[in-house]
């Protein structure tokens, strides 16, 4: 394969002819790491050297992603079962199930020099001879004092759990018969331009106190999720995991979807569902860490400390009590690759969220560990380069087998040439997520009086992204509202959402500004944070709860492990006033396409008046967060001449505002240099507002 992803060339311009193919090509777009270019250039013969050795060895990247077609349970086109399973320190292995009644001696396994454990189970009449959605297991005995053990198959497609027997989990054959089968049938939509994610965990997403399903998901969010604009789902905790409270983080069964909210062929519905509908679906996959459960894990598979992860310390990771993978083993990258060729494949996801990428991209795993953006953080000792390399090879693998493929990280380290291709000597992933904007919201609402926000600050930590690398902006995701924090909306009102959400209830201060912030803080990021947006469900109406699971701590209560829909459908509530806004916002977005289009110019960032001015995609952002000041006539800059109109308004009446603000003004502009722009006008912006403006003859 090679190693060429020209999507990055064009922010290259005519240089791209002359890009250097040693790595160092990302250089060119920051010439501040040309110190670092031997670093660049090794990292990068890695991966070429992983690329040439799987080219070698496996027929390439194809083939080698394609584990699940050779490992675990294949069943023949004679309806022989074939089971494969690497596990070199065991020295038998034996499968077991109902389908032998559990005999532990009956179906012993044969081992390669790889230490593959091989058997083949024919067919009895033609038949499959082991049941479809059976119990399963592989037994096997290794080394030390010829201990027995029976686990789960590493490449196992579907575990169930019967807490009301044991917290493990058992292993399924599934094999239902032909006719049985999900068939997709809408194709996948085009890639978006604009990515507006909502983010979604399907087990909450009902106002009842219980586990949602997959096919309640499908009826009743994604129709929501539709009508509210946003053209991307990142479906979380899907991946099976051990402990339903982890939020998926301990995942268990790499290949298992979930089966807690139903069946394999429901998800499928679920993503088929909403590609019907416009949707883009993104997994959030878990490669950083694995679950260290052994009887239903990876841990100790073999009977070794080191057969997936690192060996000792250095394969535990101590904060998330969990096991970290060895990403310089052959076997190892061929499951993690094979696992992401997998969903795409079997479930057709369009992509994926990659979970804990600063953790795989540094030996301290980010642990008390601050990142001042100095560019001595981001090479040296402390960045684990085979997991770094892992990263580049996977984005290459899904960019050139899938071009509609999208790709996020979740990195806290700002790491460079995250976002840029592979040929150029960057990761490759399309996106990174902005994890310092919601820190700012959230360590403001607890530590500052409003007319002490810095609007110099605000403006820079919205703007504090790299050129030429996707990013994508947030409010608050699923992390802000987990116990521990609150939503911005509880930081905002607190004890008021529940005693002054009614519109038959006054208006209260604490109300007034909860919802003016809310919007506010919502569109300036959505305008000037980066160049996808996001939002976990229930906070594009203002969801006044924290995220708890039902765990020994709150008395296994799924009180707060659920998502109140209710509040947003019931007309007597301000809710609703709340989701109005964030579709108006969404549908703004579709119509003049900010997230796609060139970064912002700022004209004005006042701190004495608290009024930020911005310019994007021919629209005219103004924002006045004074807490008390409202302000007649206030003279913006702007660079296109012509006839404005409002075309969003946080003022609105039907957004919970006030309706101070006529929207059917059309403002003039006059040629005259204002703020570093050709043009001025002039507008009415009350306290506590926002609105955007747009050309008249855009409309």
């Amino acid at each position: 394969m090679e190693l060429n992803n020209a999507s990055h060339n064009s922010v290259l311009g005519d240089t791209a002819g002359s890009v250097p193919n040693d790595g160092t090509g990302v250089c060119q777009l920051d010439p501040w790491l040309s110190p670092f270019k031997d670093a660049l250039r090794h990292r990068f013969s890695l991966a070429q050297k992983w690329i040439k050795t799987i080219d070698e060895t496996e027929g390439g990247l194809e083939k080698f992603s394609r584990g699940y077609e050779k490992f675990g349970f294949i069943v023949l086109p004679n309806n022989d079962v074939v089971y494969r399973e690497w596990a070199p320190n065991a020295l038998r292995a034996y499968l077991i199930g109902d389908f032998n009644g559990w005999n532990r001696n009956s179906h012993q396994m044969k081992k390669d020099n790889y230490g593959v454990f091989e058997i083949t189970v024919p067919a009895v009449n033609g038949q499959c001879a082991i049941p479809h959605d059976s119990k399963i297991k592989i037994s096997l005995v290794t080394p030390n004092s010829g201990h027995r053990q029976e686990k789960l198959p590493a490449w196992i497609k579907r575990v169930t759990q019967d807490l009301s027997v044991s917290p493990v989990y058992d292993a399924r054959f599934w094999n239902p018969p032909q006719n049985e089968r999900y068939v997709f049938k809408h194709t996948p939509p085009p890639k978006p331009a604009s990515l507006r994610i909502y983010e979604a965990h399907v087990g909450i997403s009902s106002p009842e106190g219980r586990v949602a399903t997959y096919k309640e998901f499908t009826r009743n969010v994604l129709p929501r999720i539709q009508k509210l604009g946003y053209n991307a789902i990142q479906l979380m905790a899907i991946m099976e995991h051990a402990y339903y409270a982890s939020f998926g983080y301990q995942v268990n069964n790499f290949f298992a979807a979930s089966s807690r909210y139903g069946l394999p062929d429901d998800l499928k519905e679920l993503i088929d569902t909403a590609h019907s509908l416009g949707l883009t679906v993104l997994l959030d996959v878990v490669h950083s860490h694995a679950s260290k459960n052994v009887l239903d894990g990876l841990n100790e598979f073999d009977g070794s400390d080191h057969q997936y992860f690192h060996e000792g310390v250095k394969g535990r990771h101590e904060l998330w009590d969990s096991r970290l993978f060895n990403y310089g083993n052959h076997e190892v990258l061929r499951f993690l690759l094979s696992n992401l060729r997998f969903w795409m494949e079997e479930y057709q996801f369009d992509g994926f969220r990659f979970d804990g990428v600063t953790s795989m991209m540094y030996t301290h795993h980010g642990i008390g560990t601050g990142f001042s953006g100095g560019y001595h953080e981001y090479f040296g000792p402390n960045v684990d380069e085979e997991g770094v390399v892992y990263l580049m090879i996977a984005n290459q693998l899904l960019h050139n087998l899938y071009p509609r493929v999208i790709t996020v990280a979740e990195d806290v380290s700002g790491m460079p040439a995250l976002c840029v291709a592979l040929s150029l000597g960057g990761v490759g992933f399309d996106y990174r997520l902005a994890m310092a904007i919601p820190d700012l919201y959230i360590k403001w609402l607890k530590e500052k009086q409003d007319i002490d926000w810095d609007m110099g600050q605000l403006c820079f930590t919205l703007e504090n992204r790299r050129d030429g690398e996707k990013t994508i902006a947030y409010a608050e995701s699923h992390d802000q509202a987990l116990v521990g924090d609150k939503t911005l909306m509880m930081w905002l009102c607190d004890a008021e959402l529940y005693t002054h959400m009614s519109v038959l209830s006054e208006m209260t201060p604490v109300i007034n500004r909860g919802l003016s912030l809310h919007k506010m803080i919502r569109l300036i990021t959505h305008g000037l944070g980066g160049e996808g947006y996001l939002n976990f469900e229930g906070n594009e109406f203002g969801h006044p709860e924290w995220l708890d699971f039902p765990r020994e701590g709150n008395g296994n209560s799924f009180h707060y492990a659920r998502r109140q829909f209710n509040l947003v459908d019931d007309e007597l509530l301000r809710y609703k006033f709340l989701a109005n806004f964030d579709g108006s916002m969404q549908a703004k977005e579709a119509k003049y396409g900010w997230l796609h289009s060139p970064k912002a110019y700022v004209s004005l960032k006042h701190e004495g008046d608290k009024v930020i001015v911005f310019e994007r995609a021919g629209l005219l952002w103004i924002f006045n967060f004074h807490p008390s000041q409202s302000y007649t006539d206030y003279r913006v800059g702007v660079e296109d001449a012509g006839t404005y109109r409002i075309v969003l308004s946080t003022d609105n009446k039907n957004f919970g505002g006030h309706g101070d603000i006529d929207e059917s003004t059309r403002f003039f502009t006059t040629a005259f240099g204002w703020n570093g722009r050709k043009n001025f006008l002039q507008v009415y912006i009350p306290t506590r507002t926002a609105i955007v403006l747009a050309l008249e003859h855009t409309l």
